[in-house]
């Protein structure tokens, strides 16, 4: 059985129902200016007040410089985003140097949600929400207990590595949008409360049944390794398939751009 094996620096998230890892999270800027203040006061040292000042200043810009780095905006995460998905997508392609001949009569057609397929209209749904459910699923998938399959180890955690990485970047975009437009929605919340029987927000129903379209597509996905036994085909089925997912998404990550 393979896994995906936990470091020292790693923590473990619990999300809904799967666990992914997420590196620690550093001290903060006004934590690590309190840190410097307080060891130039502890230490009495026969310097002048401004020389201490000016040190304990060098390391306040030295701390927001590094947090600017470590909080990248969507712009920044989108690119990391478009880079991480490709290199998802090339592994999955590697992972085995052909598909087997013996395993063609066991192929099913898992229907993959139309909506996705649909990519040259993406204004009508909101693409991250929908990249992050994927994502999640596919880290579900390839993170089972049972394999049984010639995927070398290292190719199998560098999958599971990819989709990770890929989960932080959409999971920091989105909630940096979120910060971003909660006094936009409370605004229009009071505005619109007149109307609340009226009208409904615009685009929720559509997110919500792309995100339900994406769990039954996976569900279907899992039950056919189960049923299989999560034999060698079957995981050689469900890996050309989740490819296949992962080229309509990274068609859908360029068009992030326009957003």
């Amino acid at each position: 059985m393979q896994k995906l094996l936990l470091t020292k620096d790693t923590q473990v998230y619990k999300r809904h129902t799967k666990e992914y890892f997420r590196p620690k999270t550093s001290l903060s800027t006004s934590e690590s200016c309190g840190f410097f203040t307080s060891m130039g006061e502890g230490k009495k040292m026969i310097t002048k007040p401004d020389g201490i000042r000016k040190y304990v200043w060098l390391a306040c810009l030295m701390g927001l410089f590094i947090t600017g780095i470590l909080s990248l905006d969507c712009n920044s995460l989108n690119v990391r985003l478009r880079r991480v998905t490709w290199q998802n997508l090339q592994l999955l392609s590697t992972m085995s140097n052909s598909f087997p001949i013996e395993c063609l009569q066991e192929r099913k057609a898992f229907e993959l949600p139309q909506e996705i397929l649909s990519y040259t209209q993406p204004l009508q749904k909101n693409i991250k929400e929908a990249f992050y459910e994927m994502s999640k699923q596919a880290f579900h998938i390839f993170t089972q207990d049972t394999f049984q399959s010639t995927w070398e180890e290292k190719h199998l955690r560098q999958v599971q590595i990819g989709l990770d990485h890929q989960l932080q970047y959409l999971e920091q975009c989105l909630e940096e949008e979120e910060e971003e437009n909660e006094d936009t929605r409370e605004r229009e919340e009071l505005l619109s409360a007149g109307e609340e029987t009226l009208r409904k927000p615009s685009g929720a129903p559509v997110l919500q049944l792309g995100n339900l379209d994406l769990r039954r597509y996976f569900n279907r996905i899992d039950r056919f390794l189960k049923d299989k036994k999560h034999s060698h085909c079957a995981w050689e089925i469900v890996r050309v398939e989740i490819r296949r997912c992962f080229y309509f998404f990274q068609k859908l990550t360029a068009l992030l751009r326009r957003r």
